[in-house]
């Protein structure tokens, strides 16, 4: 079969991806570039018009005010917001230990500090934006063979197609194995830390609220979905969640209970259990002439800040600005003057958000006495300190970098 010629191929149609495709789509229009999407999973083909009901175990993610803001700005916000729960307070705190820290987005002047949204809603909204768009769609397929070329990469899918990219994205999440075909090394520390996750009923009205709460075992995570509904994350030292999966659901609350106490209220109903390893993982290289890495395949956080994918995001328009810098010059898609300028733009962020992540589960993790009192001194000081709370508030929020 004869190869086809585009401009850019995004390996992944997931969240990361599709925000690319429909974040590209003015670049493409006005440069005429020809921009394909290979994605291994079918799409649902369900337009985010029709009805759509959440089950009730439905993974969510947190997306920060900046990224709400990213989505205007590709015009599926109004969409999206329909299922979104907004996170209107987040309470920081330490078992055993007086501090607290409250943000609250009525002290930054927002409607929100973030939100909370099903992943499928994301997509299905995401996906409906990208049907509409003149991409090359091919779906479910996988990338059998990547090598590179003479101007880009060349591309053997499983569905029969090649492609000969100017541009290749990895957005595959990093489990395709193709940065390792690829002979990109990674970096990973492991946490030795596993999150159980779950969504979960409580007994009362959450208003908004997200809780934080560090433990000896690991930090607990709670985010407001709609209804009387929290998403849990619960962090256990690797082979400990093991105990706590083989629960029945009433035994499995009344841990949780007495672990997370009542400051959200009584848990009442539990929904499917899952658990995951936690490490930190950065690509040792995130551009290559014609290659570049975004996602989880570009780096892996700890969920204890809710950074991830609002990093990823960041990372798309980041992108898209770059070739909008580069194209009017004459620079193609691949050429390494655009992806060094969008590596630029990366670095700091990432350095950034990554050392704020690994750095609070480090610290919450020593076991020590006087850092114990440390750290609840820190905790009652950031309440205090009007300020330095509100920079904080900011940085997490993706406003500041």
């Amino acid at each position: 079969m004869q190869s086809r010629r585009v401009d850019i191929a995004i390996i992944g149609g997931g969240l990361v991806g599709a925000s690319l495709g429909v974040a590209l789509a003015p670049a493409a229009a006005r440069h005429g570039l020809e921009v394909a999407v290979i994605e291994a999973a079918p799409l649902s083909v369900e337009p985010a018009s029709v009805d759509y009901q959440p089950s009730f175990d439905a993974r969510a993610s947190a997306i920060a005010q900046g990224s709400r803001q990213h989505f205007e700005h590709l015009g599926v916000w109004s969409a999206i917001a329909r299922e979104a729960e907004p996170i209107r307070r987040i309470h920081v705190s330490e078992r055993g230990r007086l501090g607290v820290t409250r943000l609250s987005a009525d002290e930054l002047h927002v409607e929100a500090l973030g939100y909370v949204i099903p992943n499928a809603w994301m997509g299905r909204v995401l996906h409906e934006r990208l049907s509409a768009l003149p991409l090359h769609w091919h779906c479910p397929a996988k990338v059998e063979d990547i090598a590179a070329m003479p101007g880009g990469y060349h591309l053997q899918l499983s569905d029969g197609n090649r492609l000969e990219a100017g541009l290749t994205v990895l957005a595959d999440g990093g489990r395709s194995g193709l940065k390792e075909r690829l002979g990109i090394a990674s970096r990973e520390a492991s946490y030795s830390q596993v999150a159980l996750i779950a969504n979960l009923e409580v007994s009362r009205p959450h208003r908004g609220m997200a809780y934080e709460r560090f433990t000896d075992e690991g930090p607990i995570a709670l985010l407001p979905l709609t209804g009387n509904r929290m998403a849990l994350i619960w962090t256990h030292h690797a082979g400990e969640e093991r105990a706590r999966l083989a629960l029945d659901d009433g035994d499995f609350l009344d841990e949780l209970q007495r672990a997370f106490g009542d400051r959200a209220g009584r848990f009442r109903r539990v929904g499917e259990r899952h658990a995951y390893p936690l490490s930190l993982i950065t690509a040792e290289e995130q551009v290559r002439p014609g290659l570049a890495v975004l996602g989880n395949a570009a780096h892996a956080l700890h969920p204890v800040a809710g950074q991830g994918f609002n990093l990823a995001l960041r990372g798309v328009m980041d992108l898209v600005a770059a070739l909008e810098a580069g194209l009017p010059n004459g620079q193609s898609p691949g050429d390494m003057a655009v992806l060094g300028d969008f590596e630029r733009r990366r670095e700091g962020d990432r350095h950034n958000v990554i050392r704020f992540s690994d750095g609070l589960i480090r610290l919450f993790g020593i076991d020590h006495p006087l850092l114990s009192h440390a750290r609840a001194a820190g905790l009652v000081g950031l309440n205090l300190v009007g300020p330095l709370r509100r920079t904080l508030a900011r940085r997490a929020m993706g406003m500041e970098r």
